[in-house]
Protein backbone atom coordinates (compact mmCIF):
# COMPACT_ATOMS: atom_id res chain seq x y z
CA UNK A 1 0.00 0.00 0.00
CA UNK A 2 1.04 3.60 -0.45
CA UNK A 3 2.90 5.56 2.19
CA UNK A 4 -0.12 7.84 2.53
CA UNK A 5 -2.42 4.94 3.45
CA UNK A 6 0.14 3.79 6.02
CA UNK A 7 0.14 7.32 7.52
CA UNK A 8 -3.67 7.35 7.64
CA UNK A 9 -3.59 3.99 9.44
CA UNK A 10 -1.05 5.36 11.90
CA UNK A 11 -3.28 8.39 12.62
CA UNK A 12 -6.26 6.10 13.26
CA UNK A 13 -4.20 4.02 15.67
CA UNK A 14 -3.00 7.17 17.48
CA UNK A 15 -6.57 8.44 17.88
CA UNK A 16 -7.63 5.10 19.35
CA UNK A 17 -4.65 4.88 21.70
CA UNK A 18 -4.99 8.50 22.89
CA UNK A 19 -8.63 7.76 23.68
CA UNK A 20 -7.67 4.67 25.69
CA UNK A 21 -9.78 2.29 23.62
CA UNK A 22 -8.52 -1.18 22.72
CA UNK A 23 -8.73 -2.41 19.13
CA UNK A 24 -11.19 -5.17 20.07
CA UNK A 25 -13.62 -2.70 21.66
CA UNK A 26 -13.41 -0.18 18.80
CA UNK A 27 -13.77 -2.77 16.04
CA UNK A 28 -16.85 -4.17 17.78
CA UNK A 29 -18.35 -0.67 18.15
CA UNK A 30 -17.71 0.05 14.46
CA UNK A 31 -19.18 -3.29 13.42
CA UNK A 32 -16.11 -4.69 11.67
CA UNK A 33 -13.90 -7.71 12.23
CA UNK A 34 -10.98 -6.97 14.56
CA UNK A 35 -8.48 -8.49 12.12
CA UNK A 36 -9.69 -6.17 9.34
CA UNK A 37 -9.62 -3.20 11.73
CA UNK A 38 -5.98 -3.93 12.60
CA UNK A 39 -5.18 -4.18 8.88
CA UNK A 40 -6.62 -0.65 8.47
CA UNK A 41 -4.44 0.60 11.33
CA UNK A 42 -1.38 -1.01 9.77
CA UNK A 43 -2.11 0.63 6.41
CA UNK A 44 -1.65 -2.69 4.66
CA UNK A 45 -5.04 -2.61 2.94
CA UNK A 46 -7.17 0.10 1.36
CA UNK A 47 -9.29 2.00 3.90
CA UNK A 48 -12.87 2.72 2.76
CA UNK A 49 -14.14 6.28 3.07
CA UNK A 50 -17.13 4.94 5.04
CA UNK A 51 -14.74 3.67 7.72
CA UNK A 52 -12.81 6.96 7.78
CA UNK A 53 -16.06 8.88 8.35
CA UNK A 54 -16.96 6.60 11.23
CA UNK A 55 -13.54 7.15 12.81
CA UNK A 56 -13.72 10.95 12.33
CA UNK A 57 -17.18 11.02 13.91
CA UNK A 58 -16.21 8.69 16.75
CA UNK A 59 -13.22 10.79 17.75
CA UNK A 60 -14.68 14.21 16.92
CA UNK A 61 -12.03 15.19 14.40
CA UNK A 62 -12.22 16.56 10.87
CA UNK A 63 -11.93 13.95 8.12
CA UNK A 64 -9.21 16.07 6.53
CA UNK A 65 -7.13 15.77 9.72
CA UNK A 66 -7.15 11.97 9.38
CA UNK A 67 -6.36 12.20 5.66
CA UNK A 68 -3.63 14.86 5.77
CA UNK A 69 -2.35 14.88 9.35
CA UNK A 70 -2.97 18.62 9.61
CA UNK A 71 -5.64 20.18 11.76
CA UNK A 72 -7.79 22.72 9.91
CA UNK A 73 -7.36 26.25 11.24
CA UNK A 74 -9.26 28.63 8.99
CA UNK A 75 -12.78 29.69 9.96
CA UNK A 76 -13.67 32.72 7.83
CA UNK A 77 -12.72 31.43 4.38
CA UNK A 78 -10.31 29.08 2.65
CA UNK A 79 -9.01 29.41 -0.90
CA UNK A 80 -7.68 26.43 -2.83
CA UNK A 81 -6.00 27.39 -6.09
CA UNK A 82 -6.30 25.23 -9.21
CA UNK A 83 -4.40 21.99 -8.74
CA UNK A 84 -3.43 22.86 -5.15
CA UNK A 85 -6.05 20.91 -3.17
CA UNK A 86 -4.68 18.54 -0.56
CA UNK A 87 -4.03 15.35 -2.48
CA UNK A 88 -5.57 12.27 -0.96
CA UNK A 89 -4.14 9.17 -2.64
CA UNK A 90 -6.11 6.68 -0.59
CA UNK A 91 -7.75 4.53 -3.24
CA UNK A 92 -6.30 3.09 -6.40
CA UNK A 93 -9.53 3.72 -8.33
CA UNK A 94 -9.93 7.41 -7.48
CA UNK A 95 -7.65 10.38 -6.91
CA UNK A 96 -9.11 12.84 -4.41
CA UNK A 97 -8.18 16.47 -3.89
CA UNK A 98 -9.69 18.02 -0.78
CA UNK A 99 -10.97 21.48 -1.65
CA UNK A 100 -11.52 22.72 1.91
CA UNK A 101 -8.94 20.81 3.93
CA UNK A 102 -7.86 23.81 6.00
CA UNK A 103 -11.33 25.08 6.98
CA UNK A 104 -12.42 24.13 10.48
CA UNK A 105 -15.89 22.82 11.43
CA UNK A 106 -17.01 22.14 7.87
CA UNK A 107 -20.59 20.99 7.36
CA UNK A 108 -19.63 19.38 4.03
CA UNK A 109 -16.49 17.81 2.53
CA UNK A 110 -15.81 18.97 -1.05
CA UNK A 111 -13.42 16.94 -3.23
CA UNK A 112 -12.26 17.06 -6.82
CA UNK A 113 -12.25 13.40 -7.82
CA UNK A 114 -10.39 12.02 -10.83
CA UNK A 115 -11.27 8.58 -12.16
CA UNK A 116 -8.87 7.10 -14.70
CA UNK A 117 -10.26 4.71 -17.32
CA UNK A 118 -9.67 1.00 -16.71
CA UNK A 119 -10.09 -1.99 -18.95
CA UNK A 120 -11.66 -4.01 -16.16
CA UNK A 121 -15.41 -3.86 -15.56
CA UNK A 122 -14.80 -4.27 -11.82
CA UNK A 123 -16.09 -1.37 -9.72
CA UNK A 124 -15.11 -0.92 -6.10
CA UNK A 125 -18.00 0.26 -3.96
CA UNK A 126 -18.18 2.75 -1.10
CA UNK A 127 -20.82 3.73 1.38
CA UNK A 128 -20.79 6.26 4.17
CA UNK A 129 -23.29 8.15 6.25
CA UNK A 130 -24.91 11.27 4.88
CA UNK A 131 -25.59 12.43 1.38
CA UNK A 132 -23.43 13.14 -1.64
CA UNK A 133 -23.60 15.57 -4.55
CA UNK A 134 -21.55 14.86 -7.69
CA UNK A 135 -21.10 17.29 -10.61
CA UNK A 136 -19.21 16.03 -13.68
CA UNK A 137 -16.60 18.52 -14.88
CA UNK A 138 -14.89 16.39 -17.52
CA UNK A 139 -15.57 13.11 -19.29
CA UNK A 140 -18.32 10.56 -18.82
CA UNK A 141 -18.92 8.70 -15.59
CA UNK A 142 -20.90 5.53 -14.92
CA UNK A 143 -22.33 5.55 -11.40
CA UNK A 144 -23.84 2.48 -9.79
CA UNK A 145 -26.04 2.92 -6.73
CA UNK A 146 -27.44 -0.32 -5.29
CA UNK A 147 -27.53 -1.90 -8.72
CA UNK A 148 -28.99 1.13 -10.52
CA UNK A 149 -26.76 2.32 -13.35
CA UNK A 150 -26.60 6.02 -14.18
CA UNK A 151 -24.43 7.61 -16.88
CA UNK A 152 -23.37 11.21 -16.28
CA UNK A 153 -21.78 13.49 -18.88
CA UNK A 154 -20.06 16.85 -18.47
CA UNK A 155 -22.42 19.26 -16.72
CA UNK A 156 -24.64 16.50 -15.29
CA UNK A 157 -25.11 16.18 -11.56
CA UNK A 158 -26.34 13.57 -9.13
CA UNK A 159 -27.51 13.83 -5.51
CA UNK A 160 -27.93 10.62 -3.51
CA UNK A 161 -27.99 8.91 -0.13
CA UNK A 162 -24.35 7.97 0.32
CA UNK A 163 -25.29 5.31 2.85
CA UNK A 164 -26.26 3.26 -0.20
CA UNK A 165 -23.58 1.14 -1.88
CA UNK A 166 -22.12 3.21 -4.74
CA UNK A 167 -19.19 3.19 -7.16
CA UNK A 168 -17.95 5.05 -10.22
CA UNK A 169 -16.18 4.18 -13.47
CA UNK A 170 -14.78 6.43 -16.22
CA UNK A 171 -16.25 5.60 -19.64
CA UNK A 172 -15.14 5.96 -23.27
CA UNK A 173 -11.52 5.21 -22.34
CA UNK A 174 -11.10 8.80 -21.05
CA UNK A 175 -10.45 10.30 -17.64
CA UNK A 176 -13.49 11.61 -15.77
CA UNK A 177 -13.36 14.40 -13.20
CA UNK A 178 -16.15 15.38 -10.89
CA UNK A 179 -16.85 17.59 -7.91
CA UNK A 180 -17.99 15.46 -4.98
CA UNK A 181 -19.59 17.22 -2.03
CA UNK A 182 -20.15 14.89 0.91
CA UNK A 183 -22.75 16.14 3.34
Amino acid sequence: MSDQIKLIGKRIKELREISGICAAELSKELGIDQKKYLEYESGNIDIPVSFLYKIATKFGVELSEILTGNAPRLHTYSIVRKGKGASVERREDYKYQSLAHNFINKRVEPFLVTVEPKQSDKINYNYHSGQEFNYVIEGTLKVLINGYEIVLNEGDSLFFDSGEKHGMKALNNKTAKFLAVII
